[in-house]
């Protein structure tokens, strides 16, 4: 991790995050309070179980959100990108943080202090409101996923999984769309899918002999989205 400062009118992010929201007065409180940092690829930002401080805005990269069960098994709960806001369901519910954030990619994180961002809150109705709707959102994927795991097979899930992750990591600035810009190891595919790496090795080995997908180095392309979009919905 090493310490830097950004300016929030400098922020790549700066269109899609709450902070465009807020007043000038209230961009300059929040400016003087927060604390910047660059993190490498695999750094951890914050770790389940501790109580949050404050809120972290992701400027640039990208982060998955992971929790681990008693044999200290790692499932992951969701990713983040730039824009992005993390850590403000614990703080507003003053409870712990209930997964760990670690960088996907070399990632600039703004940490808020807790006080600051909760005057937001009292202060400005409109990020009030925005809160508001991104929990609901994240509850809305969270059903989604249960729904998803129970009646779905892994063939499915993994079809689901791939284009989700096209979705996700989605490069604006490159030509190739069909490309899954993160490269991700095989153990963490089948942690969101909720299988064995073995399983997902095997799986994907068959997709590419159906010219659904085709390797690109370590990342994966999409060859045929119709045909992912026809399996994942299967169960549907």
């Amino acid at each position: 991790m090493q310490k830097m400062y950004l300016e929030c009118s400098n922020c790549d992010a700066k269109s899609v995050s709450f902070l465009t929201h807020c007043t000038d007065a209230e961009a300059s409180l929040v400016s003087a309070a927060k604390s910047c940092s660059h993190y490498k690829k695999g750094q951890s930002i914050f770790y389940e179980d501790n109580m949050p401080l404050g809120i972290y805005c992701l400027s640039k990269g990208s982060i998955k959100l992971t929790k681990s069960n008693k044999d200290g098994k790692e499932q992951i709960v969701r990713f983040a990108r730039e824009g992005e806001f993390l850590g403000y369901r614990a703080l507003i519910a003053e409870e712990p943080l209930v997964a760990t954030a670690t960088c996907v990619e070399d990632t600039i994180c703004c940490f808020i202090p807790k006080q600051v961002f909760l005057d937001l809150l009292e202060s400005n109705h409109v990020i009030n409101k925005l809160m508001l709707k991104s929990l609901c959102h994240d509850l809305g994927i969270a059903d989604e996923k249960i729904q998803s795991l129970a009646q779905k097979s892994v063939r499915e899930r993994l079809a689901e999984t791939l284009l989700f992750l096209q979705k996700t990591f989605l490069d604006e600035k490159s030509v190739d769309s069909s490309l899954i810009s993160v490269t991700l190891p095989r153990e963490d595919i089948a942690n969101i899918v909720g299988t064995a790496t073995e399983t997902v090795i095997r799986l994907l080995s068959e997709f590419k002999a159906d010219k659904l997908i085709e390797m690109d180095g370590k990342r994966i392309r999409i060859l045929n989205k119709d045909g992912l979009e026809r399996i994942s919905h299967a169960s549907v």
